[in-house]
């Protein structure tokens, strides 16, 4: 599993001093996510997102998020074509959001909005969206972006309490899936975690009642369940996997 913000080259904050003048073009081109082969995720996107991809959990010690897995190699987004279009299904607000995301002020008590100088649609030509008009004050298009990324960041923290309470009852584990490629070369993918079975169906009746009205339980079985989505996935991209071998193996 790869660091995903590596998609972010020059990511500054955003300001009218030194961004007056410039626009944002924003389309259907994902080649900025070609070479990531996953990606963190919002616990309010398992729903859409087991019906096409493998949701795992990646990081380390507190650190733990939920992340889809968009490809069985390292280096490589199978969803993402030739001409940049997004051929898979659901596209992961993480990369919706791009090239604008929020980062910490000096003093770590607020966010601060910022962009991607190195996004191919920035530009001081006029294509795409002014961020700020002529008197220097945010356009509707920055003041929606802003929106979203705010939006972003408040289910952000509450996925974090989810991935918390997971730690916290000791339900994930070490795994990592195997894939025989059509040129009888392998590919593996490993450094996530994934929910054991067994540990949450043998969590006490008053813990599961309360993940129940949470909903955090049918986040569990939403990934449970999309772990099935590995194989197809794999022939999507012409490796040749039989199912056990597409299955994730839980580290030993």
């Amino acid at each position: 599993m790869t660091k995903q913000l590596m998609i972010y080259e020059r990511a500054v904050p955003v300001s009218s001093e030194s961004h007056r003048d410039w626009s944002v073009k924003m389309g259907e081109d994902y080649k900025f996510s070609s070479s990531v082969n996953s990606v963190p995720l919002l616990a309010a996107e398992f729903r859409a997102t087991a019906q096409d991809y493998a949701i795992v959990f990646a990081g380390d010690g507190n650190d733990v998020v939920p992340s889809v897995i968009l490809g069985v190699r390292d280096g490589e987004n199978s969803n993402v074509g030739a001409d940049g279009n997004w051929t898979g299904g659901y596209i992961p607000a993480f990369l919706r959001r791009y090239p604008f995301v929020f980062s910490r002020s000096e003093d770590e008590k607020d966010f601060v909005l910022c962009i991607d100088e190195g996004f191919d649609g920035f530009n001081t030509d006029g294509k795409g969206e002014r961020l700020f008009d002529t008197d220097g004050e945010r356009t509707t298009f920055l003041k929606s972006k802003l929106t979203f990324v705010s939006e972003y960041q408040a289910l952000f923290e509450r996925t974090a309490v989810f991935c918390k309470r997971l730690q916290e009852h000791d339900l994930l584990e070490g795994a990592q899936a195997q894939f025989n490629l059509a040129d009888g070369q392998t590919a593996s993918l490993s450094g996530f975690f994934t929910i054991n079975r067994e540990k949450l169906k043998a969590l006490p009746a008053e813990t599961l009642v309360e993940m129940v009205r949470s909903d955090e339980l049918e986040l569990c079985y939403a990934h449970l369940f999309s772990l099935g989505n590995l194989t197809p996935m794999a022939q999507k991209i012409g490796v040749s996997a039989t199912p056990a071998e597409a299955e994730v193996a839980v580290d030993a």
